[in-house]
């Protein structure tokens, strides 16, 4: 207990929480902007913590992290661009949900679940960390390996409607993900001859360009050719009656599936998003609108990603991996003030430690504060008429693309994936399969490879207890998928079949014909 009180008095410092504050503000400013990802904030922050205390620059980077996770869903939702990748899964509803005029009750839902599944998180960090990082350490090769076919099955609960299309978009993702240098061999693969190729397709010039430029250019083919140019104004933010206790099981279910997800190295909420929808979709009853506009799928999204914040940092903390790229600044973070992270932290600085423990739980509390204050400055984005909000979303996305790397090459590989995506939204090809394929290959590439040269060629690590849980689990979601997609297909009457076509959903295939006016009707609603 003194450790606890050693962070409580730590943490609860004036000087503590305006760190902590002006963090969570500048990181929902970062995560606002599509392209200015949690660890290029975190990133550009870090050098004014050397002059400070470890736990106010912890404090600070922390709230960054946080608010950035947390304000990625703000473009995901009112534009259908995803401000960092942990929300490339909001898109899935939260853009559904705005198209329908329910664009303000989107916003406070993703607020709520947010803060919800970061504090879920941020308790079950101080209360089971050692522990959970113990796990973490019995994931190898082979676990990783089935880890990323199960995140994998996720594309075929996606595409019910039509599983060819979801499997051939997943395709895609996982053949651009193999360009670079092999993980294994060492060799460039390819890449053309060209040099800025060898580290491979950037992750987030792709996800700009398949949701940024891809739906400008079906807004400029819809709207600014036709001539029609209005904005759409946010009036109701209190969703329906009876919202928060439909939304409250799958919260807590997927919050705590995305800690999970984040305490494993290299995942985070990038997949633990998309992991924690598909499986509220996968207990729920009458999922036919899910990724459709269904609130319960945004929740599942935002508390999903929220909740793999602190997950990310317990590996970070005991045993000195980095959860995933954020956590890795935020181990520079303490390793220049001349700490090692690992288990001596615990007993040579119980009051960083425990103060970070505590300043995760008091970071959502203050990001309600925040979101709740500012919820209605950011709906006024979609205030702007049409034909000056997409030619500059357009250049924002041009900017964010290049101060990645600074590199035209991530601008170009944007371009490819905008035009890509605008003909996958016209074929009708669902876009999250894309994504998930290319979050997920790399670590089911080199994994399955590593396992299999350690079993001296054999495949035998499949029988091994946790990966065959793993595999079965795998096995049984895809069953359910193909089940559903069968007995859909026979109570659905021919005539009807469009209607429940998901591909038609907010993330990816619908008709540009059919997109809903966002003035007019919806603003009046």
């Amino acid at each position: 207990m003194t450790e606890w009180a050693a962070g409580l008095e730590t943490a609860f410092q004036w000087q503590s929480l305006l760190y902590l504050l002006l963090g969570l503000v500048g990181g929902v400013g970062v995560g606002a902007v599509p392209g200015l990802s949690a660890t290029m904030g975190i990133a550009v922050l870090l050098p004014f913590t050397f002059v400070m205390d470890p736990l106010h620059g912890m404090m600070l980077l922390l709230g960054i992290y946080t608010g950035a996770v947390y304000a990625g869903s703000i473009p995901a939702i009112l534009i259908r661009l995803p401000g960092t990748p942990a929300s490339a899964a909001t898109v899935l509803d939260g853009y559904a949900m705005t198209q329908q005029g329910k664009g303000g009750q989107a916003l406070t839902i993703s607020l709520v679940t947010s803060c919800v599944g970061a504090l879920i998180g941020g308790v079950l960090l101080a209360l089971f960390a050692p522990l959970l990082a113990d796990v973490a350490l019995l994931f190898g090769p082979a676990e990783y390996t089935m880890l990323a076919l199960f995140a994998l099955a996720v594309i075929g609960s996606m595409s019910e409607g039509n599983l060819v299309k979801g499997i051939v978009a997943g395709i895609v993702g996982l053949l651009v993900a193999t360009i670079g240098i092999d993980p294994i061999d060492g060799y460039a693969r390819f890449t053309f001859g060209l040099d800025g190729l060898t580290g491979g397709i950037g992750f987030i010039p792709v996800l700009i360009g398949l949701f940024g430029v891809a739906e400008g250019l079906v807004r400029a083919e819809r709207h600014l050719l036709s001539g029609a140019a209005g904005g759409q104004a946010i009036r109701s933010f209190a969703p329906e009656r009876g919202t928060w206790r439909r939304l409250t099981p799958g919260t807590l279910y997927s919050s705590l599936i995305g800690f999970v997800v984040g305490v494993l190295p290299g995942t985070g909420g990038d997949i633990g998003s998309f992991v924690g929808h598909n499986e509220v979709r996968r207990i729920s009853k009458n999922t036919e609108m899910f990724g459709r506009g269904d609130p319960r799928g945004l929740a599942a999204a935002e508390s999903a990603n929220n909740s793999s914040v602190p997950g990310t940092v317990a590996p970070t903390l005991v045993l000195g991996i980095p959860g995933n790229s954020a956590a890795a600044v935020l181990i520079g973070a303490i390793t220049v003030h001349g700490l090692r992270p690992g288990p001596q932290l615990f007993t040579g600085e119980p009051d960083l430690v425990y103060g970070i423990f505590v300043a995760l739980i008091i970071a959502p509390l203050l990001m309600l504060l925040v979101g709740g204050l500012g919820i209605r400055l950011w709906s006024r984005i979609t205030w702007v008429p049409q034909q000056y909000l997409w030619p500059a979303v357009l250049t924002l996305c041009v900017i964010g693309a290049y101060a990645i790397r600074t590199s035209l090459l991530d601008v170009m590989a944007m371009t490819a994936a905008g035009v890509l995506g605008y003909l996958m939204i016209k074929g009708g090809f669902p876009l999250a399969p894309v994504v998930i394929g290319l979050i997920v290959g790399p670590i089911l590439e080199a994994n399955f490879r590593r396992a299999t040269i350690v079993a001296g060629g054999s495949f035998d690590w499949v029988l091994a207890p946790l990966p065959l849980v793993l595999l079965l689990v795998t096995v049984l979601t895809l069953g359910l998928t193909l089940w559903r997609a069968w007995r859909s297909r026979r109570e659905t009457a021919p005539g009807d079949a469009a209607d429940t076509d998901p591909t038609h959903g907010a993330f990816g295939g619908e008709d540009p014909a059919e997109i809903h006016d966002t003035d007019d009707e919806g603003a009046r609603r």
